[in-house]
This record gives C-alpha cells, sequence and structure tokens, in this order.
C-alpha cells in the first residue's frame, strides 16, 4: 500500500480532482493526508487539522495504509454540514476499497462522498 509520497502523478491527480469536486460542491475546505501518522492516529490528525489555514472550514482526511489507519476530523463550520454519520458512511466506504487494496480509489469514493453530504443547499427563491 503506497504512502503519499509513492503515488503515481495520476494516483495524485485522481485525489486532487475529487478534492477540488468536493470543494466545488460543499463551500469547505479537503485536505489528505496519506502516510504514517507519527503517534496515536486520531491526535495526529488533529493535530494536522489544527496547523490547517483555515481549521474551522477545514476537513481532514488522514489515511495510514501502514497501520490500517483511517481519521476524519472537520472543524466548527464543516460539523454543521458534515456530521460524525455521515462521515462514517464515507469511513466505510473508504475501508471497503482499502480491503481490496484500493487506497486511491477508496480516497476519491469517500470525498466525493463527503463533499456531497455537505452539499451547500440550493437556493430556491429570489430576491426582489
Amino acid at each position: 500500500m503506497p504512502a503519499g509520497n509513492d503515488l503515481t502523478p495520476q494516483q495524485l491527480h485522481r485525489i486532487q480532482q475529487a478534492v477540488d469536486n468536493a470543494e466545488a460542491v460543499s463551500g469547505l475546505i479537503f485536505s489528505v493526508f496519506i502516510g504514517v501518522a507519527e503517534e496515536d492516529s486520531r491526535r495526529y490528525a488533529e493535530r494536522l487539522h489544527a496547523g490547517l489555514d483555515d481549521p474551522q472550514h477545514s476537513v481532514l482526511v488522514l489515511c495510514d495504509p501502514g497501520f490500517r489507519a483511517l481519521e476524519i476530523i472537520t472543524g466548527v463550520e464543516a460539523r454543521r454540514t458534515l456530521d460524525d454519520v455521515e462521515c462514517r458512511l464515507a469511513a466505510a466506504s473508504m475501508q471497503s476499497s482499502f480491503a481490496g487494496g484500493d487506497i486511491v480509489g477508496g480516497l476519491v469514493l469517500g470525498i466525493q462522498q463527503l463533499g456531497e453530504s455537505a452539499r451547500k443547499p440550493r437556493t430556491l427563491h429570489v430576491n426582489p
């Protein structure tokens, strides 16, 4: 299972496309970390998330293939549209792909699912 720096340019492009699409539909900021979590994966993910430019509106997906760890961290504002149930469903989708050896496909699927779950509501009225 590849770490982040072992991915091909095509794999990185697929993940970046998923991030771009999720950001466009949700208005949130998505970040992905693929690699070894230096400590407890949850605490490490929380520390990475806190270091983002706008953690309040950010979603961080951490995947540590070697230790089979997956963490999804949401900021305060992101949590308003993306709750724990939606994150668990996306995590389950990712883990199914991971179990089949498809790390990149799982991340792409999960990121897209998170973006769709946090989709900005459409406005159905027009201001005069």
